[in-house]
């Protein structure tokens, strides 16, 4: 009888997929942004640490390669497209940090952290502009014209969509009342980028409508996905929770557990006085105690379950993007809440 594979084999198999399929166009576009004659010592230096130390994104170009080969097309054809659009979600990942004032990611300081707003935006801009530039050069790399159009409208539009999603989601900032439908709508809206990537895989292998289609709404369940293992994963670090508090929207994590009518004056006394590592554990522990955490695997998995019927529509390879999906999952993520405690009297 074959065992269900654990969470740690499922995410050891995906990265080694993923720097398989994702390295190579990865390491060219870092080579063609270096390359680039920079007078300026910090936006050089800014540059130069953003695609050496910072940006280690493979998943983008990896999707990719992954969704031509699944319509059955070379997946070697999407590297022209891949490096651009590499560069292309850097400069949107920098100016991201710009508006969230995210000064670290993880254990590194972001470009904004570690050479201040001025210097992030410039770098950001130039990833932007090269990324552009790149893309429509493509066409001399075998990509036709009418495809570089057809990929041109889809980046356009995802860009528009990715906007309005970010100035929507400004208004939930400093809130208690915002509501699962109306946070998941947004975040439907912020995964437009992984859908437009999904859509022009689909593209460049030649896949029918009905693919381009199947693979799309793929796209755009596999990318809230994994914005909703970033607001689990924001949750659990809890220096990255106060962040949030502070400078951003609420957890989907925890407007799920502001829906609890029991807890909810608990939850909002508890948010307002969140200041330390400590007030941060004892919020994580209540917003499980109100179903915050189960009711946001619950969400995930019925995601998950969603991206998988899109892809019975697709007929080759599909078990590398349901690997993804799988990926996006985080069954253990009780291992790091600590024993609830008694709720405080008031």
């Amino acid at each position: 009888m074959n065992e269900t594979p654990s969470q740690e084999e499922v995410s050891k198999k995906l990265l080694k997929l993923l720097e398989e399929r994702g390295k190579k166009a990865l390491e060219m576009a870092r080579k063609t942004v270096l390359e680039e004659k920079i007078e300026s010592k910090e936006v050089h230096e800014a540059l130069k640490y953003f695609m050496n130390e910072f940006w280690h994104d493979v998943t983008r170009p990896a999707l990719l390669s992954l969704g031509c080969e699944a319509v059955g097309g070379d997946p070697d054809i999407t590297t022209p497209i891949a490096i651009p659009i590499t560069l292309i979600s850097g400069a949107t990942g920098i100016h991201d940090d710009i508006i969230d004032q995210s000064k670290t990611k993880g254990p590194r300081p972001t470009v904004l952290g570690k050479f201040g707003q001025d210097i992030a935006l410039l770098v950001g801009d130039a990833l932007l502009f090269k990324g552009f530039n790149m893309l429509y050069k493509a066409v001399e790399k075998g990509v036709t014209t009418e495809k570089i159009v057809a990929i041109s409208d889809i980046i356009k539009r995802a860009f528009f969509e990715l906007g309005d999603a970010e100035a929507l989601a400004l208004h939930f900032r400093g809130r208690t009342d915002v509501t699962p439908e109306d946070y998941l709508r947004v975040v439907r809206k912020k995964a437009a980028d992984i859908e437009a990537y999904t859509r022009i895989s689909a593209i460049l292998g030649d896949g029918s409508e009905e693919e381009i289609e199947a693979l799309g709404e793929y796209g755009r369940l596999l990318g809230m996905l994994g914005i909703l293992r970033a607001d689990m994963i924001d949750m659990l670090d809890l220096k990255e929770a106060i962040h949030r508090i502070k400078k951003e929207h609420l957890s989907l994590v925890i407007v799920y557990a502001l829906q609890n009518p029991e807890m909810n004056s608990i939850l909002c006394s508890l948010l307002k006085k969140t200041k330390t590592l400590k007030d941060a554990e004892k919020l994580s522990t209540f917003v499980d105690k109100a179903g915050g955490f189960i009711h946001m695997e619950e969400c995930m998995n019925k995601l998950a379950e969603e991206a998988y019927i899109t892809l019975e529509k697709i007929k080759n390879n599909r078990k590398h993007l349901k690997l993804l999906v799988q990926g996006m999952l985080l069954p253990e993520w009780r291992s790091y809440l600590t024993p609830t405690p008694k709720i405080p009297d008031g």
